[in-house]
């Protein structure tokens, strides 16, 4: 593809010459003579000046660099638009392999590919152009919209709801049992049913061995747009919001409430039945045991306003040096 095709079709501003032949995307410090990267972060200016790509996304004002320029203002989108015009996943064709177990009572769209080995229960239903890989198991009572993408050895527990466009990667459990348990006379855990099922969005990604658990009574549910990354926990009755990111191992205890647009990232916990406020991120590693008014920042554990952990990390450091000089003061005083 022509340069100036690529930014045409990507609107982008190109400074450049139009004519040079595009094969590929690639990271900044990978990228030849033939290929793009980009710039999205300003640590990575110096690298722009000593690429090989072909060409460099970047924001408007970038700096002029020697290699052509696509300006556009949100790169990081329009690199990951261009990787997608330049990559192509497989594709699988509509039909039903030999192997798969359907009961009879399910509702299967039309343009659909279901795999080897699948199993999809009674009573199922099926939307259009949904892709189901070996292996998947759809437990009874599951119903999944149009564009569905089940990836092998996902599960989809009984009387689960998934929209449009919902992918679930490999492993991914939706609406296994909640972790309820109540202790008897006798001072024995007995299990408590978990009766509720889990509700997913439309344009919902779950990532590898994430688990979304169903709820006691209620529902657990994910909003529209939101995802969910790898090894993720969402426990029982929980609430998320749309346009949400649930970022590597984070974990929700039962009755979670999570807002529009907030960021968990790595590691974050969040104990049962608090509220985080729509806009809120919690930076790695942190954890909450309380509500989180919307807007807020917060990082640590027990998690508090980041601007103030980031303060009180600097003043940590210097601990060993502080005690010190107190040592210090205390003998000049004891001296007196």
């Amino acid at each position: 593809m022509k340069l100036g095709e690529l930014a045409s079709r990507l609107g982008a501003e190109l400074r450049g010459n139009p004519e040079l032949e595009i094969t590929g995307v690639k990271g900044i410090e990978e990228a030849g003579p033939t290929e793009i990267t980009f710039v999205a972060n300003p640590r990575y200016t110096a690298l722009a000046r000593s690429t090989h790509a072909a060409a460099v996304v970047v924001a408007p004002d970038f700096q002029e660099i020697s290699v052509a320029t696509l300006r556009i203002s949100n790169p990081y989108h329009a690199f990951a638009r261009a990787l997608g015009i330049f990559y192509q996943p497989p594709s699988y064709a509509p039909g039903i392999h030999p192997t798969a177990v359907i009961d009879p009572t399910a509702v299967i769209g039309s343009e659909v590919h279901i795999g080897a080995y699948v199993v999809i229960g009674p009573n199922v239903r099926i939307g259009d152009h949904a892709t189901i890989l070996p292996h998947v198991v759809l437990y009874p009572g599951v119903q999944a919209g149009s564009h569905f993408f089940a990836h092998a050895h996902s599960v989809v527990r009984e009387n689960c709801i998934l929209g449009d466009y919902v992918t679930l990667e490999n492993g991914v459990i939706v609406g296994a049992d909640g972790f309820g348990f109540s202790k008897d006379e006798q001072g024995h855990w007995t299990k408590i049913p978990q009766s509720g099922p889990t509700r997913i969005g439309n344009h919902v990604d779950i990532q590898a061995n994430a688990t979304v658990d169903r709820a006691t009574v209620g529902a657990t549910e994910v909003g529209d747009g939101s995802k969910i990354d790898n090894l993720v926990q969402v426990g029982h009755g929980s609430k998320i919001g749309q346009n949400t990111l649930l970022c590597s191992q984070t974990g929700l205890a039962g009755s979670s409430v999570i807002g529009n647009n907030v960021i968990l990232a790595g590691q974050v916990g969040i104990a049962g039945h608090c509220t985080v406020g729509d806009g809120v991120i919690l930076t790695a590693q942190s954890a909450v045991s309380h509500d989180v008014p919307p807007g807020k920042m917060i990082s640590g554990s027990p998690g508090f306003d980041n601007r103030t952990w980031l303060r009180a990390v600097t003043i940590f450091q210097r601990l060993p040096e502080l005690l010190k000089r107190l040592d210090r003061l205390e003998k000049q005083l004891g001296k007196q």
